[in-house]
């Protein structure tokens, strides 16, 4: 089963040493840096700064003798569903109709919202203030 709570990976680095062999002896040893950045056209991948075939990349990070995670970024964590059916209800008693949640919320982050378990704190909070500026009531709640 996946972990869907866990934050996805945005980027990751690793450094990389292969070892080069010939009658069982080292004759040369090469070192990459490889880097993956999830974008929305798909995953990118950078070979020692460059850009490269994604192939390629994985081919180096699975052909490596010694492979070392040095930096990864992930993505902001969500509020999950608990504190997106709070946010629902606390909406429905502040007054806005159920079927204007995600337009409500989208009017307060100024961009489409198709899920409230999908926001994350910082943008959870921006909705909170939205609510309460335009519900000032909602805060006795």
């Amino acid at each position: 089963m996946n972990d869907t709570t866990a934050p996805r990976t945005l980027s990751r680095t690793w450094e990389t040493v292969t070892l080069d062999r010939m009658d069982g002896a080292v004759v040369q040893t090469r070192a990459h840096t490889v880097t993956l950045t999830r974008t929305p056209a798909g995953i990118e991948a950078q070979v020692n700064g460059e850009a490269c075939e994604l192939a390629r990349a994985v081919s180096i990070l699975q052909g490596a003798d010694r492979v070392t995670v040095t930096a990864q970024t992930l993505e902001a964590p969500t509020i999950g569903k608990t504190r997106a059916a709070r946010l629902h209800r606390l909406m429905a008693r502040a007054g806005v109709p159920s079927g204007e949640h995600y337009g409500f919320a989208g009017a307060a982050l100024d961009r489409p919202v198709f899920s409230l378990a999908a926001l994350t704190e910082g943008d959870a909070r921006a909705v909170w203030a939205f609510l309460c500026e335009a519900f000032p009531q909602v805060r006795a709640a």
